[in-house]
């Protein structure tokens, strides 16, 4: 019960701090574009994937590493695992950062003109690759945290991000502007850099104030041996994100280009993509706000649960995940699906959003319930099988981008998110299968 809420306050908190960034960035959004131009703006996004990728490999896969590692330490009472597997996780994804940059550095000029195709790209991954060393060490203590389970130092390092991000960026943009000097985009960037490293050294203090992992050196076979179990874990998950990162950047391109194969003009083939991406997506995002708490609190539950070798305290937690966030997504799939139309027209102005909204509700309940379980496997240390459960679906995505939308137009696309989303859901429930003893009423107090 205690461990019930813990996760359930831990989430909580988490979905406060997220919302409240949600709600910045909504407005930030809308500052940019007015600000420096649409032009500016897309050359922004146009560089920012080179950042996220170079962050994936760097960081994400080390931060639920650590998370991981930490909560098992903690569940058998071994200080000196929690404490080798934050320092070896933050010395490799700090190493691993500062190669990036100099690499990044070193060719931007290569990356923008061949890579992004637009050579006034490099002075703004010049800047935005600055900030990678400090967000990979902010990740890092984000994942100490939340595998103590302790939730406020993410929280609180994340909406001081947020704030610092927009409020340098506004202020400056305010004060060059009114002295005649009109900046570039490149400060968008340098506010990155700027809350990153505020987010860091924040969390730097905040964990030295409180003693925790970071203190005490290590002997060299502790180092070794917390560094084999971050690496076992992050690897796979790392492929992961990456590979996520590589077919996202596939998609973006060739959706455009297969709805032209199917008969639009560029011009009607951006407005689809456009109203899905823009409009339909965030629609059916935004109540995963929820479950995406829940799946950072999940992970080092789950790890913590399987190192005390609790097996009814996994079933429970793995059952009542399984409902709550099923019957959650099919609650907001049939509210999308009666009322998307509406929705397109009160929120866009927009009828072919509406239709899409309605098409994708019929995903809710794969994609909320999806990313807990894949949370609970990670958790569990099953990192390759989540590999290939995510490889699987989007696979299917890939497929049918350049086998269904020629044929079918953006429906055979939409076909291929739902089929992509079915067929992870299918493979975690059938791996935790056995951990869902409602199912089997015979085997429910077994031991």
């Amino acid at each position: 019960m205690l461990r019930n809420h813990a996760l359930i306050r831990g989430a909580f908190i988490l979905t406060l701090s997220g919302a409240a960034t949600r709600f910045i960035g909504f407005f930030y959004r809308m500052f940019l574009g007015r600000a420096f131009g649409g032009e500016s703006v897309g050359l922004y996004q146009l560089a920012f994937p080179v950042y996220a990728l170079c962050f994936s490999v760097c960081a994400a896969g080390v931060e639920t590493a650590i998370s991981r590692s930490t909560a098992a330490g903690l569940a058998v009472r071994d200080p000196l695992r929690v404490r080798a597997a934050f320092q070896s996780g933050l010395s490799l994804s700090v190493l691993l950062s500062f190669a990036a940059l100099f690499f990044v550095q070193g060719n931007a000029g290569f990356l923008a003109g061949q890579l992004l195709g637009d050579p006034r790209c490099a002075p703004l991954l010049c800047v935005l690759i600055l900030a990678l060393p400090f967000a990979c060490v902010h990740a890092c203590i984000c994942g100490h945290c939340l595998g103590r389970k302790s939730t406020r130092l993410p929280a609180l390092s994340q909406l001081l991000e947020q704030a610092v991000r927009v409020g340098s960026v506004v202020l400056l943009f305010h004060i060059l502007d009114s002295r005649g000097i009109r900046p570039g985009i490149a400060l968008a960037a340098g506010g990155i850099v700027a809350a990153e490293a505020s987010a860091a050294f924040y969390c730097l203090v905040r964990m030295r104030g409180k003693g925790s992992g970071s203190r005490g050196i290590l002997s060299f076979t502790a180092y070794k041996k917390g560094l084999g179990e971050i690496l076992s874990t992050a690897v796979p998950l790392t492929g992961n994100r990456v590979l996520l990162n590589i077919l996202q950047s596939v998609e973006a391109v060739s959706i455009p280009l297969k709805l032209q194969a199917a008969g639009l003009t560029a011009g009607g083939a951006l407005t689809v993509y456009g109203a899905l991406t823009g409009m339909a997506l965030p629609c059916i995002l935004f109540p995963s706000a929820l479950t995406s708490s829940v799946s950072a609190m999940l992970l080092p539950a789950a790890a913590q649960i399987q190192a005390s070798g609790d097996r009814r305290a996994m079933q429970e937690i793995v059952r009542n995940v399984f409902f709550s966030c099923f019957s959650l997504g099919l609650f907001f799939g049939l509210l999308m699906a009666a009322g998307g139309n509406m929705l397109g027209q009160l929120l866009f102005h927009s009828r072919m959003a509406g239709r899409l909204i309605a098409t994708l509700a019929w995903m809710c309940p794969f994609l909320y319930t999806n990313s807990c379980l894949l949370s609970i496997l990670n958790g569990l240390g099953k990192t390759h099988l989540t590999f290939l459960f995510n490889a699987a679906g989007l696979l299917l995505r890939i497929g049918s981008v350049f086998l269904l939308v020629p044929a079918f137009g953006i429906r055979g696309y939409l076909w291929g998110l739902l089929a992509g989303q079915g067929a992870v859901f299918a493979l975690c429930f059938f791996t935790l299968y056995p951990k869902l003893p409602f199912f089997r009423p015979s085997s429910r107090y077994s031991p």
